[in-house]
């Protein structure tokens, strides 16, 4: 199987020990080829090089941010099927990697996808396709706004520093909701924006929380999106309009996969959903990238198989 590796080396794990991308070329001891990538204009050339060189499997070695990105380039490249997905964790977190059954460390698993006698596990998964207005569309797993761009918004001032800044960040919010103070406020009040779902305006104008996600855990256990796959082409959309004090107290049913309580909540299977934020735009969040617009159309993306 014609297999090649593509370093993000602006990952965390290469950021830090630059010597580490030389490891991974001696894991790759199967590869065709590692490529490395600084920009997405050097993603983008492999991609298409990949696809004239008609290679069968992608090791794509970064954290969340680096699988969306490869997996965006590789769809633009316009071929009918990708090639298979190896999801190689080198960045901060790995939530979408731990989602589709990745277990093992950078360097062990670039080994085990490009060793002819590995056996694999290939499971067949959906994406999502998050087009953005003017014509920016990128393939992903994970969408959110309100309280999801503000929490990143805030991680990463705070540094990026993985899961126990990240855990720090929620348990702050969590408390804090109770009595409803400024930092759970600054977070979890709800956002301007219109949601259009299956060509429905939802009533309210502003939410605190919409997200949709293609996977279940959406990192520390947070089973929001419980239904997410559920349907490959039907993604689960949650919204909520609650206040801090509303919202926040239900971190426990989040954790066990229950649905959210309130007025005007949303919780369901979605052909295409939109948001449209005010003049100006608003941020929302596409597997831990931060990103801006003012009008985001949601639906399911390719399907794409994933090997671990």
């Amino acid at each position: 199987m014609k297999t090649q590796v593509v370093v993000n080396a602006n990952a965390a794990a290469f950021a830090g020990e630059p010597r580490l991308i030389a490891e991974v070329r001696q894991s790759a001891v199967g590869a065709d080829r590692v490529v490395v990538t600084r920009d997405l204009d050097e993603l983008a050339r492999a991609a298409a090089a990949m696809r004239a060189d008609g290679v069968e499997r992608v090791v794509l070695c970064g954290g969340d941010g680096t699988y969306m990105a490869g997996i965006t380039a590789l769809a633009a490249t316009g071929l009918d099927r990708l090639p298979e997905v190896c999801l190689a964790p080198g960045g901060t977190v790995a939530t979408v990697a731990k989602n589709l059954g990745t277990r093992l460390g950078l360097l062990e698993t670039v080994r085990r996808a490009t060793t002819a006698s590995s056996r694999l596990a290939v499971i067949e998964h959906p994406t999502l396709r998050v087009s953005e207005t003017g014509g920016v569309t990128r393939i992903g797993f994970i969408f959110g706004t309100g309280l999801v761009a503000r929490f990143f918004q805030r991680y990463y001032q705070a540094g990026a520093g993985g899961h126990a800044a990240a855990a720090k960040i929620v348990a702050r919010v969590f408390v804090g909701s109770f009595v409803s103070d400024a930092y759970s406020r600054s977070v979890l009040d709800p956002l301007p924006c219109k949601l259009s779902v299956d060509g429905r305006v939802l009533r309210p104008d502003a939410y605190s929380l919409v997200v949709s996600s293609v996977v279940r855990d959406l990192g520390l256990h947070m089973w929001v999106t419980h239904r997410a796959a559920e349907d490959p082409d039907r993604p689960h959309l949650v919204a909520a309009p609650l206040s801090a004090r509303d919202l926040g107290p239900q971190a426990p049913r989040v954790l066990l996969g229950r649905r959210l309580r309130g007025e005007g909540c949303f919780d369901d299977l979605v052909a295409q959903f939109s948001v449209q934020f005010p003049d100006g735009g608003g941020p929302y969040v596409l597997d831990g990238e931060l990103l801006l617009a003012e009008t985001i159309s949601v639906t399911a993306g390719p399907k794409v198989r994933f090997v671990s």
